[in-house]
């Protein structure tokens, strides 16, 4: 499968032309696309339903980020064992069943939220469980990409999966409040409401697991022998050891994201403390950041392949901070809205566009392990989280925010002072003949 000169080769030959959903003509990848949306549908439900139950439970927005740390920290402990099983497995077995068992964990969860017998410690259980599971299904979830469309396509596609997570931003949370809104009947603390949501998040997991087993892709394994685990993991840190590059991709998809994606987890506080709205309220706070989001993802799919990608990436971080500090000081709907629209849509644009990059600078055969330490590095995010929730519980969450959209752009001045190359990424494609060792002084040529 290659990138041709006027569009997109599949591996059945085929030529498509280039433009905005040139990946989706692709039947694998469009499949595909089909079952992370439905997997990202129930995520943002689970978000906006867990979040609204645990607050009005607790009232600590310490406890949020608890329960968030449970879903991410075992991100930690098995993304490196993920990584080490998509070079090792067949892609589609691993992605296949880390879906089912997710269905079946939600399953149970909604039931004990449906006979309202659900405590804080639940959430905590069942956070480790499902942060376990997802650890080891998403490397290789991330890494089938480029197999299936062709790196020339990377970027296109990659948008357009992200355009999954943003879709269901601005339709789930708006299903979920809605849901909870209407079944509880007007009892914001009733749990029937959000019992049905979370029957209805594990059969979306369900149908993700379907749509995923439906593919002609296997993804057999690119490892030419068979070593140690550990042996496998040593080896991707070593790589990683002399590529400048990569590092500097990798922080850049840790450190600024993380106080980017602050408001996110915290949005259930703000709605509540500043703007004293509801769970419709909270929906639409959410939708709106999907808005601006779905509509980076599609102009990001729509450029494709574009050049000076090391500079979109630094403007986008600091109009997601510019845009993210107007939300923080809003202190009615309709203003945090429209700041939330300009948000999501940078920042959906700096994500998308870095992890593209870093599969592109990445040699195929290790690419598992890369993207495991790229879902590593992400379950450190909710340790920058918590000086943040505690900023918003002993000051107040308008402080929190402002802080973490400081901190957003101060980040990524020092990135630009300490990884100067990453400014100069222009394509980003790797060279083909790739030598495992060499210095440092090399590797931004490969990506220029």
């Amino acid at each position: 499968m290659h990138q041709t000169t006027d569009g997109v080769a599949t591996q059945d030959g085929a030529v498509f032309r280039a433009g905005m959903f040139a990946s989706l003509r692709i039947r694998d990848f469009r499949l595909l696309w089909v079952s992370n949306l439905a997997a990202a549908f129930s995520m943002q439900m689970e978000t906006v339903a867990r979040g609204w139950l645990i607050y009005d439970m607790t009232g600590s927005p310490l406890d949020l980020t608890w329960v968030m740390l449970a879903y991410m920290l075992p991100v930690l402990v098995f993304s490196l064992a993920g990584g080490v099983m998509a070079d090792r497995m067949r892609k589609k077995s691993i992605m296949v069943a880390s879906q089912l068992l997710n269905g079946i964990a939600t399953i149970f969860l909604a039931y004990i939220i449906y006979s309202g017998d659900v405590t804080f410690a639940h959430f905590i259980y069942f956070g480790l469980f499902n942060g376990t599971v997802m650890s080891l299904g998403m490397p290789a979830r991330s890494a089938v990409i480029p197999e299936i469309v062709g790196e020339g396509s990377i970027v296109n596609a990659m948008a357009l999966q992200s355009a999954t997570y943003t879709l269901s931003r601005i339709l789930g949370p708006v299903a979920a409040g809605g849901f909870m809104a209407y079944l509880a009947g007007g009892d914001t603390s009733s749990t029937l409401g959000i019992g049905i949501v979370f029957y209805l998040i594990a059969m979306l997991y369900i149908l993700s697991a379907i749509m995923t087993s439906l593919l002609h892709y296997t993804g057999n394994p690119s490892l030419s022998e068979t070593t140690g685990m550990i042996a496998d993991v040593i080896e991707g840190f070593r790589y990683l050891r002399h590529e400048r590059i990569i590092v500097g991709l990798l922080i850049m998809g840790f450190l600024p994201m993380t106080f980017g994606y602050n408001v996110m987890f915290l949005l259930p506080v703000f709605n509540v403390d500043v703007l004293g709205g509801g769970p419709d309220d909270l929906s639409f706070l959410v939708a709106a950041m999907g808005v601006g989001a779905l509509v980076g993802s599609l102009v990001l799919a729509r450029l494709g392949d574009i050049g000076n990608k090391g500079r979109v990436l630094f403007v986008s971080a600091y109009f997601w901070a510019a845009f993210l500090l107007g939300f923080a000081i809003s202190e009615t709907l309709w203003p945090a809205m429209l700041f939330g629209i300009f948000a999501g849509f940078f920042g959906t644009a700096m994500g998308s566009l870095n992890m593209s990059v870093v599969q592109l600078a990445s040699r195929p055969e290790i690419r598992g392990r890369v993207m495991a330490i790229m879902w590593m590095t992400y379950g450190f995010m909710p340790l920058g989280l918590i000086p943040i929730s505690w900023l918003a519980e002993v000051v107040s969450i308008e402080t929190a925010l402002v802080v973490s959209a400081l901190l957003l752009a101060a980040s990524m001045v020092l990135l630009g002072i300490f990884y100067p190359e990453l400014k100069r990424i222009d394509k980003g494609h790797a060279k083909n003949e790739r030598v495992p060792n060499r210095g440092t002084t090399s590797d931004a040529d490969q990506v220029l």
